[in-house]
């Protein structure tokens, strides 16, 4: 997400108990360890398939360490990205949690020394032989924090992917088939737009988070290849924002604003906004994130199905978010000990049947129909090496330049070269020297 995560943020905070005491816990750079509580944040929304999945996991945590007590809160994804690295660098810092992948988040992170180093617990564990390579991908960062090689500073225990989701009912509706070729996108959207006695908005959409860069970058992924992405994301080659892919996706972008596929209402709206749009039945089309799929399949009170962009090879995804160990933890042993029951086959296997894309699951145990379409999918995606990360993470601070650069060709008060221009700007000032 986001990356902007781009994720759902978390509903309610909770604080979940147990007892007192547990002995012999490792130590921390951080102060002394307790040994009696488990300290940990994430910001998953409770009925999203993860936040479902971790509330079994601490049950299960509980369970295998009755003394202990966990003390879980609930943070916003937005909230983490803007204040991880002063948190982790004060005595107030968890002993676990959820963080943000990629170059400018969790690899920003590792390299100010902020975060542990797990690779002898990836190894002795095992977490190296469950997770592949393709996701493997954000787990580990160099001495400069950039993700693909060196240590391992943090553990998904999940996939993630974007796709098109679609309200069958609408399509239905407007006799509309489901979508398999760009063009037949294109033209499901002008039936949809055509019938303006309904001001049917087909795409879901929000300018002041995700995912109206990540539409644009789709697009632009839709014209690009593996060589393009490594240059992008791993500073492999030069990068040039007037490429014809980059191009491709600003002009397309800004002409579906003008034609009325994405309104210029969503300017301003966050991506929760544009989840309950597409919940509440107003927006027929989705475009985002298998965090998602877990929350619609409890709360979507229509027929709903999803989709790969058609024609391209590319879309974004990775590994999930990681499970990161603040290196200032007071209890560290205990947070191994949470990572790797996630890491178990009852919490893969329970992931992957409330709608996550699991990593160590038994594919026979995923029973549900919509959640085996998912993992289906992105088996797709990974087998012709599919996965194109997220817009924002090759540099810190551009999730927040994409965002407002993004708002402006929204509005129109940026022309497509002048976006580009300013993505081009803000890239090259930051973006390391290889």
């Amino acid at each position: 997400m986001l990356t902007a995560r781009r994720r759902v943020t978390a509903l309610a905070a909770a604080a979940l108990s147990g007892a007192l005491l547990l002995t012999a816990c490792g130590g921390s750079d951080g102060g002394s360890a307790d040994g009696k509580t488990l300290k940990l944040w994430h910001y998953e929304a409770p009925n999203s398939a993860m936040g479902q999945a971790w509330t079994e996991a601490i049950k299960e945590f509980e369970a295998k360490h009755p003394d202990v007590k966990v003390e879980f809160e609930a943070k916003g994804f937005d909230q983490m990205q803007k204040t991880a690295p002063m948190i982790l660098n004060s005595s107030e810092a968890p002993d676990l949690m959820e963080y943000n992948k990629g170059n400018a988040t969790a690899g920003h992170l590792s390299q100010q020394g902020l975060l542990t180093d797990l690779s002898a617990e990836a190894t002795e564990r095992g977490w190296d032989k469950k997770i592949g390579a393709g996701v493997r991908t954000t787990s580990v960062y160099d001495a400069e924090g950039v993700m693909g090689s060196g240590k391992w500073y943090g553990v998904p225990n999940y996939a993630e992917y974007t796709m098109v989701f679609y309200n069958k009912d609408l399509f239905a509706k407007y006799k509309i088939p489901e979508p398999k070729t760009f063009d037949e996108l294109t033209a499901a959207m002008d039936t949809f737009v055509e019938n303006a006695d309904n001001k049917v908005t087909p795409l879901a959409n929000a300018g002041a988070e995700y995912p109206a860069h990540q539409y644009l970058y789709q697009l632009a992924l839709s014209k690009a290849d593996r060589a393009w992405v490594d240059a992008y994301e791993l500073y492999k080659g030069k990068v040039d924002f007037h490429d014809a892919a980059w191009t491709y996706g600003a002009e397309t972008f800004a002409d579906w604003v003008q034609k009325g596929y994405i309104s210029k209402d969503s300017t301003s709206a966050k991506a929760e906004d544009a989840g309950v749009s597409f919940l509440q039945g107003k927006s027929p089309i989705l475009f985002s994130g298998s965090w998602w799929y877990g929350r619609f399949q409890d709360e979507a009170t229509f027929d709903w199905g999803t989709f790969l962009w058609p024609e391209s090879n590319l879309t974004l995804g990775s590994g999930g978010n990681l499970w990161v160990v603040p290196k200032g933890a007071k209890n560290k042993e205990l947070a191994y000990d949470f990572i790797d029951i996630t890491m178990s086959k009852k919490i893969q296997n329970l992931l992957g049947n409330k709608g996550g894309v699991p990593v160590a699951a038994d594919a026979s145990a995923i029973t549900d129909p919509k959640s085996k379409t998912l993992i289906d999918n992105f088996n797709t995606l990974s087998e012709r090496d599919g996965l194109a990360f997220y817009p924002d993470w090759p540099v810190s601070g551009f999730y927040d330049v994409l965002v407002s650069e993004t708002q402006k060709l929204m509005t129109g008060s940026a022309k497509p070269d002048d976006y580009l221009d300013a993505l081009q700007e803000a890239y090259d000032k930051d973006a390391p020297k290889r």
